[in-house]
């Protein structure tokens, strides 16, 4: 039986995502507390999407999968402001890259889901 270490990290999780699987599977093989967010399920609020972003010292652009349809049909070649982004991945939550990992003041997109050793 593997221990669980305290460090406690927040996965953005789609359950339908193979990338997000792995990343949650990665998190638990190493044995660490994981609280799952189901994004897709519960949208974050504009102000939790905001905090993440700060924390992953990215902009909203940055987070965007651009291979999705609705990207494609609705928002590619447009420009938004980064206010108007976070709106509207709020409302498309699928356009959101993941599985995004949170611990503290930092986060990180986990692909590879390697890139979470960065914050533990």
């Amino acid at each position: 039986m593997k221990l669980k270490r305290t460090i406690i990290l927040t996965i953005y999780h789609n359950p339908r995502c193979r990338k997000s699987r792995a990343g949650l599977q990665y998190l638990q093989d190493k044995g660490l507390e994981v609280k799952i967010v189901n994004y897709i399920r519960n949208p974050v609020s504009e102000a939790e999407l905001t905090d993440i972003l700060i924390k992953m010292n990215k902009k909203p652009k940055d987070i965007i999968r651009t291979q999705e349809a609705i990207y494609k049909s609705n928002f590619k070649g447009k420009n938004f402001t980064d206010y108007e982004w976070i709106k509207i991945l709020i409302e498309n939550p699928k356009l959101i890259q993941r599985p995004i990992v949170v611990k503290g003041y930092k986060a990180i997109l986990a692909q590879p889901p390697e890139e979470v050793d960065k914050l533990i």
